[in-house]
C-alpha cells in the first residue's frame, strides 16, 4: 500500500467490464473510504457506469503490460489492483511482486490449483466429493459424460458427451477434462476466510437458470452438513485470502460433487451481499488488518439477471424544463425514475424548470407527493390555452413531456432535444449513479 496519507482508499478494478468487475464495482462504489478506478484494455461497458477510468492498459499477454500497468498504478496512487477474472487473476498472481502496488488475490499456489481443474481434482483425488474420472478410452456404457476444458470458464467449451463417436471428435483431447455426467442440481457456495485461516461465511445457492455458463437466476439455500465439511475440507488444504468460492453438482445419488474452486469473487456473488456479506469489501478490511464482523440477514433471497442499456448522449445541457402531469407524476404515482434523473441533474449544477398546465395548486399537489419544491430553480404554471414553447429560455437545455405535440413545436422552434418518458433511461448517468 501506498505510503501516505489520505482519506481514500484507492481500488483499481481489473478488467472492470467483465461480470465479476461489475459486481466488485457495485460492492465497494458506495463505500465512504474507498475510490474506485476501473481500468480495462478495450472499449467496453466500463467508461458507461465507472465514475473513474484510467488509461487504457495493453492486454495482459503483451510483452509491456506489467510496465504500463506501473506506470498507471503509479500516477493514480492505487493502493489496491482487483484482479477480475481467473487468467487475470493468474497472470497478476504470479508478477506480484513486480507490480507496485497490493494484488488482491490468494497465494500463487492455490490461484494454479483452481485454475486447473485436473490439478484441482488430482489435488483433492482422495475426497468422496470429486467425481469419477476418464481417460479418453471411455467405455460405451459410461456414456453420457461430460467434459470441459481444464483452464477455462463460464462453461466455455463444455458439454455433454453422448458416444464415443462424438468424443473422437475432439481436436485436442489432451486439454479437456472427462468426467462422469451429473444430472443433480448445481449450486455455487460462497465462501469467506479469515486471516486466521479459519472459515468465517458459507453460503450456498442454487443456480436455477445459466447463460453462456453465467448464473442469471440464482436463490439462496440452506447450508447443510455436507456442504459445509465439503467448505471446510477445501479450507483446510487450500490457503485463501478473504472470498473464494466452489461449484457443486449432485450425482445419481444425491450427493455433492465438486466441479471447480476459485479464489476470487464470482459475478452473482451480489446475492450474499444484499444480505449484508459484502465480500469485495470484507477482503479488502481483511488485507489491512481491520476487525471483521459479518452481519447477515435471515431473510429468503433471489437474484435474477438479464442485459441492461446504458446510454451516453453526446449533448450538452445545463437546464431541464419537465412537464408535471404524466410526467412527473403518472396515474398518480411519482415518476421514480424521472425523479432519479432530476435529482442527479441538481447534484451536477443544472437548473430545473418545472412548466406544467397542472389543474390546481400544483404546490400542494407537490406536496401530496413529497416532491420537493426546491428541487426546481424556478415552478411556472400556465393555463391549458397556453404554449409551453414560449417559456423555453435557456438555450442549452432540454424538455421532457409526455405531449408528442409539444415536444414536436418546441423541438421546432428551439432547435433543443425533447423526451417522451419512455425515453428517460437514456439521461442517467450511471458513472455518478
Amino acid at each position: 500500500m501506498n505510503n501516505r496519507s489520505k482519506e481514500a482508499i484507492k481500488i483499481m478494478i481489473f478488467p472492470a467490464g467483465s461480470e465479476v468487475g461489475l459486481e466488485i464495482n457495485n460492492a465497494l462504489k458506495y463505500c465512504k473510504n474507498i475510490e474506485v478506478w476501473g481500468a480495462t484494455s478495450v472499449d467496453d461497458h466500463t467508461k458507461f457506469i465507472y465514475e473513474h477510468v484510467s488509461p487504457q492498459l495493453p492486454y495482459v499477454t503483451d510483452a509491456s503490460f506489467i510496465y504500463e500497468l506501473n506506470k498507471v498504478l503509479e500516477n493514480l496512487k492505487i493502493d489496491f489492483l482487483y484482479p477480475a477474472n481467473d487468467e487475470v487473476q493468474y497472470i497478476l498472481t504470479k508478477a506480484a511482486e513486480d507490480i507496485c502496488t497490493r494484488v488482491v488475490t490468494s497465494p500463487l499456489k492455490t490461484i494454479e490449483i483452481c485454475r486447473d481443474k485436473l490439478l484441482t481434482y488430482n489435488f483433492f483425488s482422495t475426497e468422496s466429493f470429486i467425481p469419477r474420472m476418464f481417460t479418453s478410452k471411455v467405455e460405451g456404457k459410461e456414456f453420457p459424460i461430460f467434459i470441459k476444458p481444464r483452464i477455462g470458464h463460464s462453461s466455455i467449451g463444455a458439454r455433454r458427451v453422448e458416444s464415443r463417436e462424438e468424443l473422437e471428435q475432439l481436436v485436442d483431447k489432451d486439454s479437456y477434462l472427462l468426467a462422469e455426467y451429473l444430472p443433480g442440481e448445481e449450486y455455487t457456495v460462497d465462501c469467506f476466510t479469515g486471516s486466521n485461516g479459519e472459515i468465517a461465511f458459507v453460503q450456498p445457492r442454487v443456480r436455477k437458470r445459466t447463460r453462456i455458463g453465467i448464473s442469471v437466476r440464482s436463490k439462496k439455500t440452506a447450508l447443510d452438513v455436507e456442504l459445509l465439511d465439503i467448505a471446510k475440507t477445501i479450507n483446510r488444504k487450500l490457503v485463501f485470502i478473504g472470498a473464494w468460492f466452489f461449484q457443486v453438482r449432485k450425482d445419481t445419488n444425491g450427493d455433492y460433487k465438486l466441479l471447480e474452486i476459485s479464489a476470487r469473487i464470482p459475478g452473482t456473488m451480489g446475492l450474499s451481499r444484499n444480505q449484508g456479506v459484502n465480500f469485495p469489501l470484507l477482503t479488502i478490511y481483511e488485507i489491512l488488518g481491520i476487525t471483521l464482523d459479518i452481519n447477515c440477514n435471515d431473510y429468503d433471497i433471489e437474484v435474477d439477471r438479464a442485459f441492461i442499456s446504458r446510454y451516453q448522449i453526446e449533448h450538452y445541457y445545463n437546464a431541464i424544463y419537465v412537464d408535471f402531469d404524466d410526467t412527473l407524476v403518472i396515474r398518480d404515482r411519482p415518476n421514480v425514475l424521472l425523479i432519479a434523473v432530476l435529482y442527479q441533474a441538481k447534484t451536477q449544477g443544472k437548473e430545473i424548470y418545472l412548466l406544467t398546465k397542472h389543474d390546481g395548486d400544483i404546490q400542494k399537489t407537490l406536496e401530496k407527493h413529497a416532491i420537493a419544491q426546491e428541487l426546481f430553480t424556478e415552478i411556472i404554471q400556465i393555463e391549458r390555452s397556453d404554449k409551453k414553447c414560449r417559456y423555453i429560455k435557456k438555450k442549452n437545455a432540454i424538455f421532457i413531456d409526455d405531449s408528442f405535440s409539444e415536444r414536436k413545436e418546441i423541438r421546432e422552434i428551439h432547435g433543443i432535444p425533447t423526451f417522451d418518458v419512455d425515453m428517460i433511461e437514456s439521461l442517467l448517468d450511471w458513472n455518478f449513479f
